[in-house]
Formats: C-alpha cells, structure tokens, sequence
C-alpha cells in the first residue's frame, strides 16, 4: 500500500498531511470521506508490520484505547489493516485534536505557569486514573505524548507501549521500554510495573513544566536511567523558588523510589494536586487559561479556598484572555511573517548561542544526500531532524562491520533563499561519528564533496551529543548545508541524529 498524502485508506479515509513520524509508524491527517470530519490515522510501517512482536504491540495500543472514553485521553475511532492480505498494513485512526504538544508548548514558553502546570498534571493524571482502572499502565508518559488542544486541555496519547497488568511475553523482564528522561527506577530496572510507574514518569512531566528542563542528563540513555535509579530529584524550589512547600511534596510524593512512599493511585495525586491548585488561586487571587476550567472542577472542598472573584469570574476571564490572544495572535502573526522564512514553526530545542539567532526552516528543509552507490538514507526520516522534537531521529542505513564502505552519507539542510550561518548544531543518540560540513550556494550539487561543495568546519569533527560546530562561511550567503558523515561511532553500524540547527 502506497501510504502517501492523497491515498484513500479502506476507501474512506483520505491521507491530507504527514503530521509524525516514527520508528514504528507514520501519523497523518486525514479525512473520513464517510463521516466527512477529520482524523488521525496512524500507519504502521510496512518494512517492520512483518514483525510478529511489533505488529502486536501495534494491534495492542488499538485495543487499549478503544477501552477507555475519557475527556482526557485521545479516543480511537476504528482500526484495520490495508493492502496485501498477505502482507497487510495496519492502521488505528484516532480523534483529530488540533493544538501541540505539551513538549512543544513547555520549548515555547520555556516553562509553564505554576498553575497551568499543575492543571495539566491534574487532567493527565485523571486520563492515567481512568487507564489505571481497567488495569491498563501507560508505561510511557511523557509531555511529547500529551497533547494541548485549541482551548488548553490536555490529551493523552500513544499507548502503543501500554499493556494491562495481566499481560505476559511482550515485555519480558530485564527489557526496559520507555524514555529514560522519564522513566520509573523500577522500569529502568527491567522490574514489573503497575500504575506508580506512571505516577513517577507524571511527576518528571510536572518538573518540566515547572522549570523547564528534565532533571537529569547523562552521556547516554543508560546513564540517565541510572540517575533516576541512584539519584535523589534536584530541589524544584531552587530552580524555581516560588514553588510552594506544597506543591514540591506533592513532587516528591510522584517522584519517590520507594514505592512505599510514592502515591498509591492516581486518584491520592489527583487530590493532593486540586488541593494545591486551589491553594494557589487563593495565594495569587487570580488564575488563567485552562486553570479556570480545571478549578471549576475541584471538588467542594476545595472549591471552598478558590476566591470567589476567581469563581465568580471565570467567564469574564475566559473572554478577556480570549480578546488578548487574538489581539496577540494577530501581533504575533505579523511579526513572525516578517522576521522568518520557511513554512515549518521552529521549536528551541538547543539554548541559543550567545550572540546568535536560529535559522527559521522550513518542515521539509532537511533531506537525505546519498551520492555514491547509494539508494537513500531513510527519506522518509528526514522531517524528524527540522521537526523541534529530539525524541524523533532520523538515522542513516545499517552498514554490516561499522564501516561505511564509501566516502560518506549525509544530510542537506536547505536554507534558501539563503543565510551567512555561523554555527550548527547537533543533537545525536548515537556521539562519535566523524563529520564535516559544506556549503553550495543554488543548484544542489548531486557529487560528494568536494564536487560543488566548499567545506566550512574542519575536515572532520568527531561528533558529541549536543555538538555546535562553528562555521566559516566568511559572511557569505549560501542556500544548501551539508552534514557529511565519513566515519559511523564506534561499535555502531548507523548514525541517528534527532535535530539539526543552523545559527546566524
């Protein structure tokens, strides 16, 4: 099945745009020609639906959704499979919900409210609640799997790692699944999960949002998982001082190794949580957004320490703050036309160089450049590198023996019309691949440099992490940037990159 932008799935669903891409699946926009509303539909990857194991992770995140109807969770719609009988391509076609991710959202205001913070801690843990009861543990939560609709609720998604507590064989013990930014000592450790779990990874999720930034950083995945084994939590009231005492216990509560000591269900964070809420309307007189929604909510008791100008005037807020956000939006608008270039909205997924800016660019500015004997470097991929999301990479080939077996691969960023860059910088899973960079101004070459390229870093760059390599583009204007990678790390056979930033 040709899963491309104007494809009818099952004749009824039209493919309109790609919105995610991932190991397992792509995600787009779709309309039910049916129905006549719009979708999601996400389709699981033909090369890997031949994966008994990972067809049935696929088949279970349908069948774990469709249980749940909550406000709070993204609904399933339908679920099949397409093409070839023999050889078919699953599908999951879920609620469309327009808005960002939490991720996006936290990057775009560098870190939230305390009190949007604590209402979305409050909705996610209500979805988790409800997962919890029909005994279905996330297992992977995380602000990228939350969404935030037009009016500032927020959604969960993505099941696919989920499974009820009485499931056996696809997660067998000493596997971790998840993302160790997030992850519960207990995953981390290969041990049995149940809905603390999720508790724990919703309490990094609350860190975030209140500071902007996960808590630990490691050279690898693994490090960083040990730190949530080993290491105690940075004090949130030190990143953030006017975090109240209360609300950092209910952090500490989340966040706790000791199952014993961490919050049992869902439901005792939950009112811990409305209780700080509540608080926190009384501290400050006033709250907005979707805070207003959420404190109209609370129980009585609660209710009770809310201010009852704040209760009584939700709806005046809710018309002003809709007033201001227009007359922002409109501002905003105007002035992102003219200070950037692109259709793609970029996200700070790096701090910005000191004394630099980011180069706005465009959703399909990034492609795979494979000019020697090749037949691409996973095309399909490239979207994840420009997309502001580190949790989705692009990644070259498998190369048997480590070795590449021809001068090198690549990436081209295309920033026309043009820009002077003077750094780019580098976010990677898999540091200590050797690279340079190169610049064409116009056409784009087709030939391995030096064929039409003029190289403008060093002649090779061992690459870390979180690399930013300076430029030497001498103030000159070019239209094409060339990640050229000559040696993959050491003991890998390929080279997965997340993000890729010009600066100039």
């Amino acid at each position: 099945m040709a899963s491309s932008v104007g494809t009818l799935v099952s004749h009824r669903y039209r493919l309109d745009a790609q919105v995610g891409i991932g190991g397992m699946s792509t995600v787009y926009r779709a309309f039910d020609t049916v129905l006549e509303r719009q979708v999601a539909i996400k389709l699981m990857h033909r090369e890997i639906a031949g994966d008994s194991d990972q067809l049935e992770r696929f088949r279970r995140e349908a069948r774990a959704v469709a249980q749940l109807n909550h406000p709070h969770v993204v609904g399933v719609i339908d679920a099949g499979e397409e093409g070839d009988p023999d050889h078919p391509t699953p599908y999951i076609v879920f609620e469309y919900v327009e808005g960002e991710t939490l991720k996006q959202r936290i990057r775009r205001n560098t870190r939230l409210s305390i009190a949007e913070s604590i209402a979305d801690a409050i909705e996610i843990a209500r979805a988790l609640g409800a997962a919890h009861e029909r005994q279905i543990v996330h297992r992977d939560v995380k602000p990228q799997n939350v969404l935030i609709d037009e009016e500032g609720a927020a959604k969960v998604t993505d099941f696919g790692i989920a499974r009820t507590l009485h499931q056996e064989g696809l997660t067998a013990d000493g596997r971790v699944l998840g993302t160790t930014d997030y992850v519960s000592p207990e995953q981390a450790l290969g041990r049995a999960v149940n809905g603390q779990t999720d508790l724990y990874s919703l309490g990094i999720v609350l860190f975030e949002m209140l500071t902007g930034d996960v808590p630990f950083q490691g050279e690898n995945q693994i490090a960083v998982a040990m730190k949530h084994v080993r290491e105690d939590l940075p004090d949130v009231q030190t990143r953030r001082p006017e975090v109240s005492a209360a609300l950092a216990a209910v952090l500490d509560r989340a966040t706790a190794k000791d199952l014993d000591r961490r919050y049992p269900t869902a439901q005792a964070m939950i009112a811990d949580l409305e209780e700080v809420l509540a608080t926190e309307s009384s501290r400050t007189g006033h709250v907005t957004g979707e805070a207003t929604t959420v404190l109209r909510s609370l129980p009585p008791s609660a209710q009770k320490r809310v201010p009852l100008r704040v209760r009584s005037s939700t709806k005046a807020l809710l018309g002003a703050l809709l007033a201001s956000l227009l007359v922002a939006a409109a501002v905003l608008g105007y002035l992102s036309t003219r200070a950037e270039r692109g259709t793609g909205k970029r996200e700070n997924v790096a701090p910005p160089a000191q004394g630099l800016s980011a180069v706005a660019l465009g959703q399909r500015a990034a492609a795979d450049f494979d000019p020697i004997g090749g037949d691409g470097e996973h095309p399909r991929e490239t979207s994840a590198l420009v997309d502001g999301d580190p949790a989705t990479t692009w990644s070259t080939e498998s190369y048997v023996g480590g070795q590449l077996g021809k001068e090198g691969v690549g990436v081209v960023i295309d920033a026309s019309p043009g820009v002077a860059a003077q750094r780019m910088a580098i976010r990677t899973p898999t540091p200590g691949f050797e690279a340079s960079i190169w610049v064409a101004a116009a056409a784009r070459p087709e030939t391995a440099p030096p064929g039409g390229w003029m190289r403008v870093s060093s002649q090779s760059v061992d690459v870390g992490r979180r690399e930013q390599i300076d430029l030497d583009t001498a103030g000159n204007r070019h239209d094409h940037y060339l990640l050229w990678i000559t040696k993959l790390p050491p003991q890998k056979e390929s080279v997965k990159i997340s993000e890729i930033l010009l600066y100039r």
